[in-house]
């Protein structure tokens, strides 16, 4: 008797430990994106998304590991389990491509940065300025992006998707595509450097204000969480900190008091 007590205490220990493990443990989705989420010269994951999830779930108690996810399938992901919450340069107010905003299929955070969605055309070839100038041509975008969303609203393009945006960067250079639409914030730090020195964006064809929100499952108690933990960096100073870093400093929100409910 007292070697099955013994055994059921155990198992009953184990359990608590892996309970315990998986309430204080979040995993973020994401995809890789200068300067939100990308690898350092050392292989290591930073960037501005990257170092304010880090700190926001520090102050939670919380660890917090990051697993690259293909941007098509996020809300798959957060249905199943398989992440806690998409962290990525995720447009908040916006449709996918079914027509459905994307507030009805998940809890978004406060906003925590503007950007909008722009044209990338490859130097090498035809200047794009205009709408007509792109009609009939191929564009690419990340498969299931804001980015998908605007380019499918021009007329007459052919639209191509991708794993990644920086695949449609890569589908420009290799001029097997016209033209890419990303987000402002990843084309401005890829377009003109590098590997990228022909590329260049059209300010004249960028989409309306869009805003960077976080993304959790409806009815997430880490929603609020998470709101009240941006707001205290915010008010302390880190996120302008982290913004000057990352050189988002014109576009990372830092006053909260329109949003708080």
């Amino acid at each position: 008797m007292k070697k099955i007590l013994a055994v059921l205490l155990c198992l009953a220990m184990v359990f608590s430990f892996a309970a315990c493990g998986k309430d204080d443990t979040v995993v973020v989705g994401y995809t890789i994106y200068e300067p939100m989420n990308y690898l350092d010269e050392n292989g290591d994951l930073i960037g501005f998304d990257t170092e304010l999830a880090e700190k926001v779930f520090e102050n939670l108690g919380m660890d917090v590991t990051f697993k690259e996810i293909q941007w098509e399938n996020k809300y798959t992901d957060l249905a199943s389990g398989t992440i806690d919450c998409i962290w990525n340069g995720f447009t908040a107010n916006a449709k996918d491509d079914d027509g459905i905003e994307r507030s009805e299929k998940v809890d978004f955070s406060y906003n925590y940065m503007m950007n909008k969605q722009v044209v990338v055309y490859n130097l090498d070839g035809e200047e794009i300025k205009e709408a007509d100038s792109i009609k009939g041509k191929v564009g690419a975008a990340e498969s299931g992006s804001a980015g998908e969303s605007y380019a499918k609203g021009f007329e007459g393009i052919v639209f191509k998707g991708v794993t990644k945006q920086t695949d449609a960067l890569l589908e420009v250079l290799s001029k097997t595509a016209a033209f890419a639409v990303v987000d402002e914030q990843l084309a401005k730090s890829y377009c003109g450097k590098g590997d990228y020195a022909k590329l260049a964006y059209a300010d004249e064809l960028s989409s309306d204000a869009e805003y960077y929100a976080i993304g959790f499952e409806k009815g997430s108690e880490l929603t609020e969480k998470v709101n009240a933990e941006i707001v205290k960096l915010a008010e302390d100073g880190t996120i302008t900190k982290l913004a000057k870093k990352y050189g988002v400093e014109n576009t990372a929100i830092v006053d909260y008091a329109d949003q708080v409910k």
